[in-house]
Parts: structure tokens; sequence; C-alpha cells
């Protein structure tokens, strides 16, 4: 069975609405869309092709996702060019892999990254760039696995050579183009509060959204739907991530 199906055979509510009530998309980014403001200039780091807005079948969290329009200015910014075809951006830039970001210091009230902390291969240098490039009192918001996490963990275990083909089988909706290397060097607490904490104040949530590894069978759905409702909060798989600049 496709995701669509078995999230609507277990949350009835996605019948409805497309969407459930541990959609993790939409609870990251209602507190972004609280605090966002017409005046502000936002980053999209690691914006890639778009394709958490081009692959989405549900327009509410298409929506919700969205700053362009909703925000004075939107950046985006990624180490692939295919950044530069990102449709839903005011201006788009391809960086070096952890080198300086071409922006100026206190540029952006709002630095928002979705499963790029994982990709970090020098975290106090990304830490210390995406520091000078906000405002203080702007926030950097990250969705991101957490290393220690039961996800995380297995993920380790596959050599990255494979992770293209046990994801086509685990996840059968994820394109090939969208995944890459992995590192964990800025996925656990003391690694976010070490480089980030002398300048921020770090705000980490620990949770578990839907099963996104499920293999297509439906028993894998319900034991991994299972596991995620009574999960120790120290192996739930996904940080969100607030950090808010001194």
């Amino acid at each position: 069975m496709d995701d669509g199906a078995l999230k609507r055979r277990f949350y009835p509510e996605a019948n409805v609405s497309g969407f459930t009530h541990v959609d993790g998309t939409i609870r990251f980014f209602n507190h972004l869309a609280a605090i966002v403001r017409p005046t502000d200039v936002v980053l999209d780091f690691g914006a890639g092709r778009g394709e958490a807005l081009l692959d989405d079948e549900v327009d509410f969290r298409r929506s919700i996702q969205s700053f362009k329009g909703r925000c004075r200015h939107l950046d985006g910014c990624d180490v692939d060019a295919v950044v530069l075809q990102n449709p839903f951006l005011d201006d788009a830039k391809v960086i070096e892999t952890d080198g300086r970001l071409p922006y100026e210091d206190n540029r952006f009230d709002i630095v928002f990254a979705r499963w790029v902390f994982e990709h970090v291969e020098d975290p106090e240098l990304t830490a210390a760039e995406l520091l000078r490039i906000v405002k203080p009192g702007g926030i950097i918001a990250a969705t991101t696995p957490n290393k220690w996490g039961y996800i995380g963990m297995a993920a380790r275990l596959v050599p990255s050579r494979y992770h293209v083909r046990v994801l086509s089988r685990s996840q059968p909706d994820r394109k090939a183009e969208d995944v890459f290397p992995t590192r964990y060097k800025l996925n656990t607490a003391q690694a976010l509060r070490n480089s980030f904490g002398r300048q921020a104040d770090v705000f980490i949530a620990k949770k578990a959204a839907e099963p996104a590894y499920h293999f297509g069978r439906p028993w894998v759905y319900r034991s991994v739907r299972w596991f995620n409702k009574h999960c120790p909060d120290a192996l739930l798989p996904v940080f969100d991530i607030y950090i808010r600049k001194r």
C-alpha cells in the first residue's frame, strides 16, 4: 500500500483533510507561522529544488510551508545548483559545502532548515555562520533527525552507498535525487548547545509523526505507530529545534 492509503487507514482524519493530527511538518511550521511578520526577511537554508512544496499533495501543508508573499523577502540557498530552479523563492544562491554564507551580518529575522542539519560536516562553522546572518532576537529553526532516536541509529547502520536502495523500499515515495549523505554531527542536544549556546537560547522538542519507513506493509505501519506512541523521549526520532539569538 502507498503512504497515503496507509495514513487514511490508520488515521481516520486524513480522509477529510489529507493530513493527520501528528503531522510533523504542520507541527513545525505552525510555530513559524505564529511568528513570521510581513516585514520579515527569511532564509530557507537548504532550500533544494523546492521538493517540500512541489511533491506535497496536501494544499494546507503546502501553504503553511510557503513563506513567499507572507514575508518581505524570501531567500534560499543550497549546495546543489538545483536551488536556482526553485520557484518558491524571491532569490536563490548556491553555496559552498560548510563555507561562508553569501549574506551580510544580521540580515534575517528567521532562518529555517528542513532535513539539513543531519548533513552538516562542520557544525561549529555552520552554527557561527547562521548566527552571524540572523538578527539579535531572530530565530533559527530546524527539523532534523535525533541522532540517538531509533531511526537515526538504524540509518547509521546502513552504509551511505546503500541509502537510496534501502529508502526506495522502506519509504517508497522518496525520490533518489532527494537523498544525500548524512553526518549527524549537529543532531544531539549537546552538540546543538555546544555549537549555538554561547550566543543563543536553544530549545529542542522531540517528536514522532506518522511512520515514515514502512515498506508499504500495513503490519509494519501499525507496529511503528504503536512504538511511536510508547517510545521513550530519548529515542523519539525527530528534533524540532528553535534557536533564538541573544
